[in-house]
């Protein structure tokens, strides 16, 4: 597969691609170009800033507010966790009520006695996922 990029101030960004077959690579670029144009408004502290979906750990909700989790930094933003599960690609799943997480920022697994499993970030986050939504991370991560 060859690649070409031309950089052209005049233009308005394109990423067109010719592929003899769908194949997973194109899956991934569509997703990559896909979610480099959804952006997101947090706020914290009055500064509104615009947040890239792939930089954040996780969603939670916490007191009928939602959160981005930006590594040691929460940024409120207005969306209610339903509705960034339906705006977000393949990489995040709900883990439990409260929390829409990155697969890509799980750093670890933890279990306890009592069987349940607890999701480690790479930024020092922890959660819990619930017995409402084991069975299908379980199946998402191929565990």
């Amino acid at each position: 597969m060859k690649c070409q990029t031309i950089i052209d101030e005049k233009r308005e960004e394109e990423v067109l691609i010719y592929a003899q077959k769908r194949s997973s690579l194109v899956d991934e670029i569509e997703r990559l170009v896909e979610s480099n144009n959804l952006t997101l408004k947090g706020t914290k502290d009055d500064k509104i800033i615009i947040i890239n979906p792939l930089d954040v750990t996780c969603f939670i909700s916490q007191n009928n507010k939602v959160f981005a989790l930006i590594g040691e930094e929460q940024y409120k933003i207005k969306e209610r966790l339903y509705q960034l599960e339906e705006m977000m690609d393949e990489n995040y799943i709900k883990i439990n009520q409260s929390c829409l997480a990155n697969i890509k920022r799980i750093d670890r697994f933890s279990s306890s006695l009592g069987g349940a499993i607890m999701v480690l970030f790479d930024n020092g986050y922890k959660d819990y996922i619930s017995r409402r939504e084991l069975k299908k991370f379980k199946e998402r991560m191929g565990l």
